[in-house]
C-alpha cells in the first residue's frame, strides 16, 4: 500500500521541523480549524452591529455563560479526550510504517472503501474550512469597506467578491510554501494574534472600567450541550496531525508536540472563558468581542487582528489537500504542473 500523503523528499530525509516549529503549527492548527471571526456592520462609522461567524476562543466565555462554572470542568475533560485520541493517531503511524495518514488508517481497518470514505470526508472538512476562511474575510471586510470595488479587464468587482478576491491574492503566496518549517513562522504569527486579542480582553477588563464582578451561576444543566459543543469544536485540528508528524525530523517527540499544543490551547481557552465570564456574566454575547466598548482602541485591536488571523493558518489547513493531490502525480513536469495549479486553485 502506497501512502498519498507523503511530505516532500525534503522533509522526508531528515529535514523536517524542529520541535518547537511543530508546536507552532499544531496550536495554529487547534485555532485554525476553529474560526472565530466577527462580521461588522458600521454605521456613521461607529461599531453598531456585529453578527457572529463561527466558534473558537472569543465564544468560550459564552460556553462558561450558558453552562455555569462547572462547566469549566467539561472544557478539561474534552482537551483531554482529544489529546489522548490524537496520541492514538501517533501510535498508529508507529505501529505500522506505512500509515502516513487518515486515508492509510482507513485502508487498513476497513480496505479501499474506507480509505475512499475517509478520503473523501477528511479532504472536504479541511476544503470547506478553507473556502469558509474566504467567505468570512470577505463579509467582514464588505462591512467595514462597503464602497470599494476594482475593475479587471474592464469588469468592475465590488462588494464581498471584491475582498474575497483580494483575500485569496494576499493568501495565495503562503499556499506555495510546501516546507511546514517555513509555515511555522506564520503560524507563529497566528499564536501571537491569539495572544493579542486575549491581552485586549484582559485589558477591557483592568482599563476600561468594566471590571471582574460578573459570573455568579455555578452550573445549569440546560446550558450543558452548548458549552460542550463549543468545547468540542475547539479542539477539532485532527485532520492535520498526521502531516505534522510526518513533518517533523524526531517523530517519537510528536506526543510531547500534542501534549504541549493541548496544554498552550486549553489554557489559552480557559483564561479567556473564565475573565469573559467574570466580566460579563450572563449577558454575554455569542462572542466575547461583541460585548466590548465600541470606540476603543483594544476593540479595534481585537477585531482587525480576528481578520488577520485566518492569513496565517491558511496554508496549513490546505496542505493534506495539496500533499494528496501531488502524490498522485510523482515525476517530472506534470508533478510541477499539478502542484503549482492545484495549490493556486
Amino acid at each position: 500500500m502506497e501512502s498519498q500523503d507523503q511530505l516532500p523528499q525534503s522533509e522526508q530525509q531528515g529535514k523536517g521541523t524542529t520541535f518547537l516549529k511543530t508546536c507552532f503549527n499544531g496550536i495554529n492548527a487547534l485555532a485554525g480549524l476553529s474560526i472565530w471571526l466577527c462580521w461588522l456592520v458600521l454605521t456613521n462609522n461607529d461599531l453598531t452591529t456585529a453578527l457572529p461567524a463561527g466558534v473558537g476562543i472569543l465564544s468560550i466565555p459564552y460556553a462558561l455563560s450558558q453552562g455555569g462554572w462547572l462547566s469549566l470542568m467539561l472544557l478539561f475533560l474534552v482537551a483531554s479526550l482529544c489529546c489522548y485520541t490524537g496520541l492514538l493517531i501517533q501510535r498508529c503511524m508507529e505501529a505500522n510504517p506505512v500509515i502516513k495518514s487518515y486515508p492509510d488508517i482507513g485502508e487498513i481497518a476497513f480496505g479501499s472503501k474506507g480509505r475512499a470514505m475517509i478520503s473523501a470526508f477528511m479532504y472536504l472538512e479541511l476544503y470547506l474550512i478553507a473556502v469558509e476562511f474566504l467567505i468570512l474575510d470577505g463579509d467582514s471586510l464588505e462591512k467595514l469597506f462597503p464602497n470599494m470595488g476594482f475593475k479587471i479587464a474592464g469588469l468592475k468587482v465590488g462588494g464581498k467578491r471584491a475582498f474575497v478576491l483580494l483575500t485569496a491574492l494576499v493568501i495565495l503566496p503562503t499556499t506555495w510554501l510546501k516546507n511546514l518549517g517555513v509555515m511555522a513562522y506564520l503560524s507563529a504569527g497566528g499564536v501571537l494574534a491569539t495572544i493579542a486579542v486575549v491581552v485586549c480582553v484582559l485589558w477591557t477588563g483592568v482599563g476600561e472600567g468594566v471590571g471582574f464582578h460578573e459570573g455568579n451561576m455555578f452550573v445549569d444543566v440546560g446550558g450543558l450541550p452548548t458549552a460542550i459543543s463549543l468545547f468540542t469544536f475547539c479542539y477539532s485540528g485532527h485532520a492535520v496531525f498526521p502531516t505534522l508528524c510526518n513533518s517533523m525530523k524526531d517523530r517519537s517527540q510528536f506526543s510531547k508536540v500534542l501534549l504541549v499544543c493541548f496544554l498552550v490551547s486549553t489554557i489559552s481557552y480557559g483564561f479567556m472563558g473564565i475573565i469573559g465570564y467574570l466580566m460579563y456574566g450572563d449577558i454575554l454575547k455569542s462572542q466575547v468581542t461583541l460585548n466590548l466598548p465600541i470606540r476603543k482602541i483594544t476593540t479595534s485591536i481585537a477585531i482587525y487582528t480576528t481578520l488577520i488571523s485566518p492569513l496565517t493558518k491558511y496554508a496549513v489547513i490546505i496542505t493534506p489537500i495539496a500533499t494528496a493531490i501531488e502524490e498522485k502525480f510523482s515525476f517530472g513536469k506534470i508533478r510541477v504542473i499539478v502542484s503549482s495549479s492545484g495549490r493556486c486553485l
